[in-house]
Order: structure tokens, then sequence, then C-alpha cells
């Protein structure tokens, strides 16, 4: 019995140590795949890029179109005005509140006549003195200052509303004027000049294109090296007339697809040739390197 024992022993030792190397020789291939070694390439992952703005414009109040000052493909910066609806009657409004916002008319006169009340008060109260004024008098006359005094204060009050309604005129009037939020081209004109628009309806629809963006789809395995604001080889379709860029990466997800085990890694790149839109790129990724292509079959 010893010497069976003995010889498990021996078998269990040279099976864990088979193990070990085993588990070497698998760290090392995985290394090797990883690392930057001449045999290995770059990854690469197929993309589409997309526009890095991509807006619906709209109004969020109805109306009539006043103007529509851009047509489809026109190229627009930032806060231009794109198009306006009829605003007549809300600038004659506004023009009116103006006036009575900045008036102070009634302001002046209701402090004039606190100031006149508060001399009468003082006249009578050296009249009484004298005896040529009864108390009753005083008291009255106490009372009118008290009067003159609140009626100044809700002339001030009168004027501040009309301030704020004021305010709220000029919004009003900005809500009814459509401007470019972002720098773009104009993809699609859904409205004409003299048709009603729904509020939230759909009017403008803007895009950019200069930088384009590009989701990846990341194999986890391959996401540990990458990092915000490295560089990454962008290669457009066409062959020699497709050409290629460096982009870079703006933005790693914080949560992985699970049914797909992958990363969602954002690139950005420049477009200063105003390539469209949804094109199917190849991205390469110098940081991870591979022995093999993995292509994204499914790209957003």
């Amino acid at each position: 019995m010893p010497r069976v024992r003995k010889k498990c022993h021996m078998f269990n030792d040279r099976l864990l140590s088979a193990r070990w190397a085993w588990h070497a020789l698998l760290s090392v291939i995985v290394w090797l795949a990883l690392s930057g070694s001449p045999s290995a390439e770059p990854l690469e992952v197929q993309a589409i890029t997309k526009p890095s703005a991509d807006i619906t414009l709209s109004f969020i109040v109805p109306g009539r179109m006043a103007e529509i000052r851009v047509k489809e493909g026109d190229v627009v910066h930032k806060d231009q005005l794109l198009a306006y609806l009829d605003d007549e009657p809300e600038r004659i409004q506004a023009q009116q509140l103006k006036i009575q916002a900045a008036d102070r008319n009634r302001i002046l006169s209701a402090n004039a006549e606190f100031a006149q009340k508060k001399v009468d008060l003082e006249k009578l109260k050296a009249a009484r003195n004298k005896g040529a004024a009864s108390d009753w008098e005083i008291e009255h006359m106490g009372l009118s200052v008290r009067i003159a005094e609140l009626s100044l204060a809700a002339a001030k009050i009168e004027r501040e509303q009309y301030q704020r309604r004021y305010a709220q005129a000029l919004s009003q009037l900005q809500r009814m004027r459509l401007a470019s939020p972002s720098a773009g081209r104009v993809e699609k004109v859904f409205v004409e000049t003299g048709e009603a628009v729904e509020k939230l309806g759909p009017v403008i629809h803007l895009v950019k294109i200069d930088p384009l963006w590009l989701d990846v789809s990341v194999p986890l395995i391959y996401a540990p090296p990458l990092a915000l604001e490295q560089s990454v080889l962008v290669t457009f379709p066409g062959g020699e007339t497709g050409g290629s860029g460096t982009g870079r990466i703006i933005h790693i997800s914080s949560v992985a697809d699970a049914a797909s085990d992958t990363l969602l890694v954002r690139i950005e790149i420049a477009n200063p040739a105003g390539r469209p839109a949804g094109e199917r790129v190849v991205v390469g990724f110098p940081q991870v390197r591979e022995a093999r292509t993995i292509t994204d079959k499914n790209p957003e």
C-alpha cells in the first residue's frame, strides 16, 4: 500500500506540473498575440461613419411659417437664423410693453405726491403747536401720507410687472425664430413658407459631418489597452481613391455588451473633404495587435 500511495503522489505532482506548464505556455501565447510584435497585425474592426451632430429642429409654439432662409444642402454656422414664424401681433405687443416698462411718469407722480403729503403733515403739526390745527386733522393727514406712500410702492411694482411682461414677450418672440444650434449642413427642409407649423413638428433636419463619428464595437479581450485621446487609423472605401486618416478616441463606454462581449468605443475623425456619413470603414487600433483581423459584421 505505501508503494501505491507513493506512485499516486508522484502522478499528481507530474499532473500539477503539466498544468502549470500549460498555463504558462498559454500566457505566453496570449502575450505574443496582444503585444506589438512584428508578426502580429493591428486589430481592425469595421464600422459605419455617422454625423457628429444629427438634429431635427422644431418650433415649440405653433404658427404660420413667415420665411425659410435656407435650402437643402446649405452650409450654416452656429446661431444662424434659419426660419421664423409670423410674429407681427407679438412684435406689436412687445413694443407696447417696452414703452410701458420704460415709463416712469407714474412713479415720479406718486413720489411727488408722497413728498408733498409729508410736507403738509409737518405744516399741520407746526400749526397744531400754535393751536391752529386739531388732532383729527393731524391724524387725517398722517393717513393721507400713508396712502401716498402705498401709491408710490404700487407704481414701482406695476413698472416691475411691465418689465417682466416685456421680457416674457421677448422670450416668446425668440421662440418663433429658429436658429442653428451648431455649425453644419441642412439635410432636409420639411415645410414651406406660408404653411402652418404645429408645435414640435419637424421643420429642418441639420447634420454636422466635420468631424465624423464612428461607434466601434471592440472585443472585450482587446479593450484594456485603449484609452481616451489615443490615435487610430481609419481607412475609407474606394481603394486608392478612398484614402485613410487618423482619428482619435473620444469616448469609451463604461458598460459592455454581454451578448456580443464587446465594448463600444467612439472615434472622431476630421472630414475637411466633406465625405458623406454612412460609409463603411475599417478602423485600425495600433495599440492592440492580433494574429488575425476581427470584423464587426453588424456595426451600428
